[in-house]
């Protein structure tokens, strides 16, 4: 049990694909709690993806900050989730819908540039369809929320979103509101939409306490805050469900079929994107194989390892090479291919492969697909840092390092996406004034280099893995 804390407390909550994860944590952004609640993805066909919205949006979050604020006094709270996503709600705030995830196909429209297309590399074109398809579905309803906004009205009755998750809305905002215009087109009233709030302040208070709730917000930006990736060079990849690549620039850079956004750091510019290369893939091909190795991180994690004095990692499984080859689309793919109608394929297999090799092939596909990012990109990378539930996977990170031929330095915590949402609740509190304080928080558990015999034999997989491939 924890005893009296005399620093100021603050939890952040991330609604993930496959649970809600909390944390609350010091000013230091030390981990004081945390908690997971998992929750069904209902993914029936290849183009369906969906939450129970009731379970995973509103109970989950409930619970699992329940779990981290029982023997702490939290000051502020902040959620933080994945986009888009979507529900119709009633006027208690009750999910009356499946609640839609991204890459969902009741997201497309006529004319739907998801496909192909500049355009598929700078808009969140699900939004738009979602609202339309929530708008058919139940004309007159008393709203259409994002998860966010769901878990805010129910721990603060305010469905509130902050400006960034608002923006990753694309073409549903206009000059910083919502557009109106859009909006008659697409049958939908303002007060049907949440509110918007600027990022790191007050939305409201958590129910019942005089805790602070800020505005609901982006589960890939909360990671980024905290994760210390911001020197030119620097490729910060979140291994969650969705694999996330964001390689560190100077200046504005656009190249075809990557996203390019601002950092959250002056002078400094986020090019990449979204990939269905992660978390979803990897544990779909675990599912098949029954293996469960790897997945821990190292036994002494907690002595927090530094880039000079790594943590010990267990020994290697397997030949180098003798390694299957992955093309891991199960869903299409997001960047950089923008193409929904590409589908899984393993290549090389034969009889003396065993599940550790088709596992390890799986890594490595994910691997694959950052290194692809970097050379479209046209970028000297010079480390990755990897954030999220998948950082767990030593094996993962250590194929990500050969795959790629950079080191991986794993941030410490795993829930990087709450401990970002924690931060973001401090500034809505009062007790940090600017993003910049959040490079305290970053912290790096362990490092793990790219094994030279490995490497080698990965570059001859991933020459294998283009001429599979889609083209560019």
């Amino acid at each position: 049990m924890l005893g009296t804390v005399t620093e100021s407390v603050t939890a952040g909550v991330d609604i993930g694909t496959t649970s809600v994860k909390a944390v609350a944590v010091d000013e230091d952004g030390h981990v004081l709690a945390r908690a997971r609640v998992p929750h069904g993805l209902l993914a029936n066909a290849p183009d369906r993806l969906e939450h129970d919205a009731a379970r995973a949006w509103r109970r989950g979050p409930m619970t699992a900050l329940a779990e981290v604020s029982t023997e702490l006094d939290v000051s502020a709270v902040c959620v933080c989730g994945m986009v888009p996503s979507l529900t119709v709600v009633d006027g208690r705030g009750l999910p009356q819908s499946p609640g839609l995830l991204y890459g969902d196909a009741r997201g497309r429209t006529e004319g739907d540039v998801a496909a192909v297309g500049e355009a598929a590399a700078t808009s969140m074109p699900d939004a738009v369809g979602f609202l339309r398809w929530a708008a058919s579905e139940a004309p007159g309803a008393v709203g259409y929320w994002p998860a966010q906004a769901v878990a805010n009205f129910a721990l603060g009755r305010v469905p509130a979103i902050d400006t960034a998750m608002a923006i990753s809305l694309g073409p549903l905002l206009k000059d910083g509101e919502w557009d109106k215009e859009l909006l008659t087109e697409l049958g939908v009233k303002l007060e049907q939409l949440p509110s918007i709030v600027p990022m790191g302040e007050a939305a409201g208070s958590v129910a019942g306490t005089e805790s602070t709730l800020a505005a609901g917000s982006v589960d890939a930006l909360c990671e980024q805050i905290v994760s210390g990736a911001e020197d030119i060079g620097d490729v910060f990849v979140i291994c969650g469900a969705t694999l996330v690549v964001w390689i560190v620039v100077g200046e504005w850079l656009e190249v075809n079929g990557l996203w390019t956004v601002p950092h959250t750091v002056p002078d400094r510019v986020l090019v990449g994107g979204p990939s269905n290369a992660g978390g979803l893939f990897i544990d779909w091909v675990r599912s098949l194989t029954g293996n469960r190795t790897g997945r821990a991180g190292p036994a002494r994690l907690g002595e927090r390892g530094t880039r000079d004095h790594p943590v010990p990692l267990p020994e290697r499984a397997g030949q180098a090479d003798h390694v299957p080859v992955w093309l891991p689309y199960l869903r299409g793919e997001r960047v950089p291919h923008h193409d929904r109608s590409l589908r899984a394929d393993l290549f090389g297999l034969d009889i003396a492969h065993d599940s550790t090799a088709v596992e390890r092939a799986a890594h490595e596909a994910s691997g694959f697909v950052v290194r692809q990012m970097l050379e479209l990109s046209g970028i000297g990378a010079r480390r990755i840092v990897a954030s999220g539930g998948g950082t767990r996977s030593v094996a993962w990170m250590q194929a990500l390092a050969d795959a790629t031929g950079l080191p991986v330095d794993v941030l410490a915590v795993h829930e990087g996406a709450a401990l970002g949402a924690a931060y973001l609740a401090r500034m809505a509190a009062g007790l940090d004034a600017t993003l910049i304080g959040a490079r305290r928080w970053a912290h790096v558990g362990y490092r793990v280099d790219p094994d030279p015999v490995w490497q080698a034999a990965a570059d001859d997989r991933y020459r294998r893995f283009l001429e599979h491939g889609p083209g560019p």
